[in-house]
């Protein structure tokens, strides 16, 4: 049972870690300090239902509806590029810094934007529902499940609540310029990997 949790801690962990729009969100959230807790309860929640599903067997009922597959992809792709173009029209703007008692942006906005990036993601869905689930097949399925569902709330927590050490670079507007660039491209790449199946 300690060998299928710590298997899946350890695949959980390994795909999470991959720089992507969902963890990109939560690193700028973390830097500016809004709505960390929030942000971070809404990814690791996200991501425990769908390791959840995974394990369960939802991964099989996905690779068995192709046209599922190919809505997601576009739709997680047309996203990504819109939301890639906002963070590129940021980058240009400029101006941004770390101001204290600068207003924060809404509660809402803030939670509508990672429910998108989570939920129409359908990379989201190959590595926790398709990839841990068929992965867990070789263990024991609650331990399994539950490493990886730990290791959500791990890395969720220490990117969100780190990112505050990071801070002092984050104070002159010339660093929010090059993560705006390297979001967009980021959301960009992506797109164009869905896109291009």
């Amino acid at each position: 049972m300690i060998e299928s949790a710590i298997a899946g801690f350890s695949l959980g962990l390994s795909l999470i870690m991959a720089i992507g729009a969902q963890n990109a969100f939560v690193l700028r959230q973390g830097l500016r300090r809004e709505h960390v807790l929030p942000i971070v309860l809404t990814c690791a929640f996200s991501d425990a239902l769908l390791i959840v599903a995974g394990v369960a067997g939802f991964g099989a009922l996905i690779e068995s509806i192709p046209a599922l597959g190919q809505a997601m992809r576009w739709g997680g792709a047309a996203f990504l590029i819109v939301y890639g173009a906002r963070a590129f029209l940021s980058a240009w703007r400029g101006g941004e810094t770390l101001e204290a008692g600068k207003a924060a942006g809404s509660l809402r906005a803030a939670l509508l934007t990672c429910l998108a990036l989570t939920w129409l993601n359908p990379h989201v869905y190959l590595d926790t529902v398709v990839l841990l689930g068929s992965v867990s097949a070789q263990y024991v399925a609650l331990p399994f499940g539950v490493g990886a569902v730990i290791a959500s709330f791990t890395f969720f927590t220490a990117l969100g609540y780190g990112a505050r050490l990071l801070a002092p670079v984050f104070v002159r507007p010339m660093s929010w310029r090059v993560l705006d660039v390297l979001v967009g491209l980021i959301m960009w790449v992506i797109a164009a990997t869905l896109l291009l199946g």
